[in-house]
Order: C-alpha cells, then sequence, then structure tokens
C-alpha cells in the first residue's frame, strides 16, 4: 500500500461518482483490519508511526467516499477542478432566488412550530437532492464534463446546508 495513493486506489475502487458503498465499507473494515494500531502495539516506534498514519489515512479515505458530496469534491479535485467555494460565491439568480423561498418557507414552518411542514420540506429537498445527485453522477462518470460538476457541486454545497438546517429545525421542534 502507498500512503500518497489516491483514495479510491487505496479502496482499490474505481474513480468514479457512482460507488458501490458496501463494497466501500467492506474494503475500508479490510484495509483497517491489516493497519489498525492496536495490530502494532507491540512494534518499533517505526511500526506503529507508520500505522497510526495509514489508519488516519483509511478513515480520511472513508469519509471522503462514503458521503456523495465529498466524493465529488474528491474527484473534481482530482480531474484538477477548483471549486473555489470560498472565493467564487456567484451563483445564478434564479437559484439564489429559489434558496431564498426555500429559506423563507423553513424559517416560517420552524417559526410557526409546523413539524408536518418542516417534514414536507424535508422530503422534498431530499428528493431533488436525489436528482441532482443522478445528474452529477452522469456528469462526472460518463460525459466527464467537470466544468459543469464543479458548477453542480457548489449547488448541492447550498442545498445540502439547507437540508441540515431543516433537519435541525425538525430536531429542535423534537426537544
Amino acid at each position: 500500500m502507498d500512503l500518497t495513493a489516491d483514495f479510491f486506489s487505496l479502496f482499490e475502487l474505481p474513480k468514479s461518482f457512482r460507488i458501490n458503498l458496501s463494497e466501500l465499507d467492506s474494503r475500508y473494515r479490510d484495509v483497517q483490519a491489516r493497519v489498525h494500531p492496536d495490530r502494532f502495539a507491540h512494534g518499533s516506534e517505526a511500526e506503529r508511526r507508520l500505522s497510526m498514519q495509514w489508519a488516519t489515512r483509511a478513515n480520511e479515505a472513508y469519509q471522503t467516499l462514503k458521503k456523495p458530496l465529498e466524493r465529488a469534491k474528491y474527484l473534481l479535485e482530482l480531474a484538477g477542478h477548483d471549486l473555489q467555494a470560498e472565493s467564487n460565491t456567484a451563483m445564478p439568480a434564479d437559484f439564489l432566488i429559489e434558496q431564498m423561498e426555500w429559506r423563507e418557507a423553513v424559517a416560517e414552518a420552524r417559526s410557526g412550530g409546523d413539524h408536518h411542514e418542516l417534514e414536507h420540506l424535508y422530503q422534498r429537498l431530499d428528493g431533488d437532492l436525489r436528482g441532482r445527485y443522478d445528474e452529477l453522477g452522469e456528469l462526472l462518470d460518463v460525459l466527464r464534463n467537470y466544468p459543469l460538476a464543479t458548477d453542480r457541486v457548489r449547488r448541492l454545497m447550498f442545498l445540502e446546508k439547507l437540508l441540515h438546517e431543516i433537519d435541525d429545525a425538525l430536531a429542535s421542534l423534537d426537544d
């Protein structure tokens, strides 16, 4: 194994957005079983240090690849496409208007304590996200249209944040 290998190679998976998550889980467990620091507790200092580096790398790779948004960002990074998420916050007006409408609906439902409406918004957004991730898989795996995929990932970052906000609003009503 090579500590400098990309995350997909570490788990012997194809560099693809659409991956088999149960295969990822299985490969992760295999790698962890080989490199876990407990296996090297009685080894030399160098072996223990290397084991810790491997375990850390495997955890980082697994956490990145198991989440679709993080996996997409990583694939774009591997393809040499910078998201410029911090420096380029410009988005199309229609997308921003849609975001404002979503946020207003969430704020209204939250302030009104409307659990049912928040659930409805969550389900609608979750369904929308699934469609957007399907499109992203096509852009990354089939069309290799990295500029458009970069735009879609930037939009998904907004939408995932909104989904978490709805989830937080639901949790606060449950408390």
